[in-house]
């Protein structure tokens, strides 16, 4: 996909020594749309490469994106991006998919920040509500629609979401920031960097949020607020002229309200609906180290340490500690062939503690992951005719051995359009709970009461993917860029409950009869469907962006499944998406914009379509100083965008939200 804004690291006047992108309110409109159609991306090869050649689906939303759209949270921001399904489920808990498969616990994402994947091996998925970072000090999100297994691995399933932070030289001096309003109660952060000797740079920031409850159906407050402090830094150490040399770390804690309705044996009601909170804390630690062996040959690795504990109490309490090492070389043979390949190992240490909701076969456990990738670039046609060749190869502690192939083919007739298409299988590898959980999520009255439970599987094998993608890139003329992309993916083994029985459990108090359902493999299917986007220049202070993104899912269950809710996920992402947003450079250092988006229902909620408008207007009254006022979901007062399909907690609605924030760098 073409870029959604301005590229952010084009040097401005008005700042010595910072580029754009540190100075709040930037201005980029200068750039012409050719420079922005070759932006540099990272994701779709490991190596750069310009955005209007890659042969993916890939869409780039920049700092300036993110800031003109007013976005208070990374999830927010991805909103941004066409073919992504991005609904908030409640005050903190987003449900975020790339071409179906939605939910809170949606599982064929992968997400990395710098590098550092952050999904949990607990249910294959991420918890958006602690990924976060000063939003300022993102250089730029990669989003790519579609697999990328290839160079990624395992649960690079349906996308890949690479978030990438500035460089500490791109971010000398200070920037404070404050505001509030209805819904973003209060918040604040405070960012400083320099230099710490000829070649090095230095950044520490700290920040803080907190957000009001969401609403219930009814109007009424959901018990559903939280607050989140975080801080952080990163060193970037130009060692030598071929060698750089990063640290960076990051340290968060703050908890969650919620509120559940759990299942108990407890008489007459067999429920109880309790407000507790969720506790959350963690921190990271991440050093790379890239070199250039020679002229045409470099190498990085990579290693980090992630810590995270989550309490959530009533539920589960989860602590996770992560080490992984990734190395990978570019060695470029001669003028038309070029290699990327790599080896990576990570362990993950669990210990989690459950109760009679949420309990596992054993409490603590260590996850292994080696994987070595291999991929070939090669020049048919120079700067015309492209084809990549590549594969990932994994082993795991739960399928053992996984092969993840993948071909690209790009054409470029001209320095103006791109033709591509690929083919690419990809794997879900079974999470922990996929495992070994017992999930009691209903017991109902009897005499003995009956107890709903479901069981991991240890034969519970690899979801896969096979997907067919095609797309294509045009400039149309100076100030009209034009990007399609289409795919066709299908999907086996994919996860079902099978019922196997009933029968008295003596494990349980009182001996209830359990309704026993084993997660199985046992659907298949297809989604299919595409994204276009349109990007137009009307004049050098005014722009528009639109997309529209289609999606239809058929799924199966195979003829041994008795799950009758096995194709309940063909009606859990929108089938249409449509977004449209404008942006205005107007006089006296003024800045408007607005972005509608149309949401399709969605049928197997019960969540109606519905039409959201934001409007972002900033003044910066000096080139150091911008104030703004940003107002989200204007259109009603409150809209439901998605409901909770696993953990029984509130049904909630996303309310207006009107805020007021000030950025001042020094």
């Amino acid at each position: 996909m073409l870029s959604w804004g301005w590229l952010t690291t084009i040097p401005d006047a008005s700042a010595e020594g910072k580029t754009a992108a540190a100075v709040p309110g930037g201005d980029l409109s200068g750039l012409s749309l050719e420079q922005l159609v070759n932006v540099q991306v990272t994701s779709v090869s490991k190596r750069e490469e310009s955005l209007s050649r890659a042969s993916a689906a890939i869409t780039v939303v920049s700092q300036d994106d993110i800031q003109r759209s007013g976005a208070r949270t990374i999830a927010e921001a991805l909103r941004l991006a066409p073919g992504l399904s991005v609904a908030r489920v409640d005050s903190h808990t987003w449900a975020i998919s790339a071409r179906g498969f939605n939910d809170s616990f949606a599982n064929k994402l992968l997400v990395l920040m710098d590098g550092r994947s952050v999904y949990t091996p607990l249910f294959s998925g991420v918890y958006w509500d602690v990924q976060d970072t000063m939003l300022e000090d993102i250089d730029r999100i990669e989003v790519i629609r579609g697999p990328g297994a290839t160079l990624w691995g395992a649960n690079a399933v349906n996308g890949v979401i690479n978030i990438i932070t500035k460089s500490a030289k791109d971010t000398t001096g200070g920037l404070a920031v404050a505001g509030g309003g209805n819904e973003e109660l209060g918040f604040g952060a405070l960012r400083y960097g320099g230099k710490l000797g000829e070649n090095a740079y230095y950044r520490v920031y700290s920040k803080y949020d907190s957000r009001d409850s969401s609403a219930l159906p009814n109007g009424d407050l959901a018990d559903d607020r939280w607050q989140m402090a975080r801080t952080g830094f990163r060193i970037d150490w130009e060692a030598n002229a071929n060698a750089n040399l990063t640290f960076q770390g990051d340290l968060y804690g703050g908890w969650l309200d919620q509120t559940y309705r759990f299942p108990t044996l407890t008489a007459p009601d067999y429920f109880e609906v309790a407000s507790k909170p969720i506790d959350v804390s963690g921190g990271n630690f991440l050093t790379r180290w890239t070199q250039d062996l020679s002229a045409d040959s470099d190498m990085t690795l990579q290693i980090y340490y992630d810590r995270t504990r989550r309490d959530s109490r009533g539920l589960l309490m989860e602590e996770r500690d992560t080490v992984d090492v990734d190395w990978q070389h570019h060695w470029r043979l001669n003028d038309w062939n070029y290699w990327t390949w790599g080896l990576g190992y990570r362990a993950s240490f669990d210990h989690l503690e459950g109760n009679f909701v949420t309990s596992f076969d054993d409490e603590r456990r260590t996850s292994q992951l080696a994987s070595l990738f291999a991929q070939d670039e090669i020049q048919l046609v120079p700067d015309r005719l492209n084809l990549v060749l590549g594969s990932k190869f994994e082993h795991n502690d739960y399928t053992g051995f996984e092969i993840q192939p993948g071909a690209r083919l790009s054409w470029t007739p001209d320095d103006h359009q791109t033709f591509w298409v690929s083919v690419a299988r990809a794997v879900r590898t079974p999470s922990r709970a996929e495992d070994g959980i017992r999930l009691n999520d209903r017991v109902s009255a009897g005499a003995p009461p009956t107890v709903g439970s479901v069981f991991g599987n240890l034969d519970y094998k690899s979801e896969e993917l096979t997907a067919y993608e095609a797309g294509y890139r045009v400039q149309l003329w100076e100030k009209v860029s034009v990007d399609l992309a289409t795919f066709y993916n299908v999907y086996e083994d994919l996860r079902t409950t099978e019922f196997r029985g009933a029968a008295l459990d003596p494990s349980l108090p009182g001996s209830p009869i359990v309704g026993r359902l084993d997660i199985d493999n046992g659907a298949s299917g297809e989604t299919f469907g595409g994204e276009l986007a349109l990007t137009w220049h009307a004049r050098d202070w005014w722009r528009w962006r639109g997309s529209y993104s289609l999606l239809e899912a058929q799924l199966h269950p195979k003829s041994s499944s008795n799950d009758s809710d096995a194709e309940d996920d063909e009606r859990k992402s929108p089938h249409h998406q449509v977004a449209l947003q404008t942006s205005l450079d107007l006089p006296g250092n003024i800045h408007w914009d607005v972005a509608g988006r149309y949401v399709d229902q969605l049928r197997e909620l019960g969540v109606d379509a519905y039409f959201a408008m934001d409007m972002r207007l900033s003044w910066r009254p000096r080139p150091n100083l911008e104030l703004s006022i940003v107002g989200q979901n204007l259109f009603d007062d409150r809209h439901l965008e998605f409901v909770p399909t696993i953990i029984p907690i509130q049904r909630t609605e996303t309310q207006r939200s009107i805020y007021g924030k000030v950025s001042f760098s020094f």
